[in-house]
């Protein structure tokens, strides 16, 4: 039996994966065992299979953090691994919807990542309500920046804010984040095709999410799992949590189980009518809310009769 060594996920497609060692080697490797779930991003230990030369993953490190997803059926789905920065990628066209923003600002504050905002295609001239928008954010502590992949404005600036850092661009269809990636990774098709075939013994496949080092430190991952995104249900616990401003005057409520819906003294309530906290905002975290509601399961008879 070969020694195990560890590594870096660079790519993920089922039960196949590509690890890099520290000397920059890349290995196809096989998952062993059902139970174990490797995500791209994760690091793991793994030993090579003389008989074949390639590898086999045995054991996944522990995770820094995670981003994750519900899926359809209201289960939760892991996206990336051990991610540090989240970009939310926003443009003119298509029009933005700012509840979409909101939901991946929200899966980052439950994952304990960083996030920003880029108002990508600044070529485009913009409806009002994004710059408020904008503002807002940044109000609250989300940076942004604009950007023009035709124009070549302010790619520089992102490429130093992703340095050091593990970052995913994620943002609604269409809003140019594969230009902004491929601005920021010289090759980037080439190189996804590539790992993509590394994981599937030569066959291509447009589902596997894939990890590449950016020129100035860090690393860029590309996830098919961002493009249609609710965070998870199972992190939510209260919608408040995920949402910043909310969550600073949570405290300040007259009952500590207030859910800032029309309980009396209610400091978010007070802040929504004062217009410190924006009632678009305020509408988004009340839809994150229902849409937990929606997904958890119905206690079974033996959970309602132990309430």
């Amino acid at each position: 039996m070969s020694e195990e060594r560890t590594g870096l996920v660079i790519a993920s497609h089922g039960r196949r994966i590509l690890v890099e060692t520290a000397q920059g080697e890349r290995v196809p490797c096989a998952i062993q065992g059902r139970d174990l779930q490797i995500h791209c991003g994760d690091e793991v230990r793994w030993r090579r299979d003389t008989a074949t030369d390639r590898g086999i993953a045995t054991e996944r490190l522990p995770r820094r953090s995670v981003l994750e997803r519900t899926n359809a059926h209201g289960g939760t789905e892991v996206v990336v691994a051990n991610l540090t920065h989240l970009i939310v990628v926003v443009a003119p066209e298509p029009v933005a919807d700012f509840f979409i923003v909101d939901r991946f600002l929200a899966a980052a504050e439950l994952a304990g990542i960083a996030a920003m905002i880029v108002r990508n295609k600044l070529d485009l001239p913009a409806p009002p309500d994004v710059d408020e928008e904008l503002a807002n954010y940044a109000a609250i502590g989300y940076p942004y920046i604009v950007a023009s992949t035709l124009h070549n404005t302010g790619i520089e600036e992102l490429a130093q804010r992703l340095a050091g850092q593990r970052s995913v661009l994620v943002g609604q269809s269409g809003v140019g984040k594969s230009s902004l990636a491929n601005a920021l990774v010289p090759g980037l098709g080439a190189a996804t095709a590539e790992l993509s075939a590394a994981t599937e013994e030569g066959k291509h496949v447009t589902s596997v999410s894939t990890l590449h080092h950016l020129p100035g430190g860090g690393d860029l991952i590309d996830s098919p799992g961002v493009r249609d995104f609710a965070p998870a249900i199972e992190r939510i616990g209260r919608a408040a949590d995920a949402f910043r401003e909310i969550a600073a005057l949570a405290g300040q409520c007259r009952f500590s189980d207030c859910r800032h819906l029309r309980e009396p003294d209610c400091a978010v309530l007070g802040a929504v009518e004062e217009g410190r906290i924006k009632q678009r905002r305020y509408e988004s975290f009340k839809r994150l809310g229902r849409l937990r509601e929606q997904l958890t399961p119905a206690p079974g008879p033996r959970q309602r009769q132990r309430r």
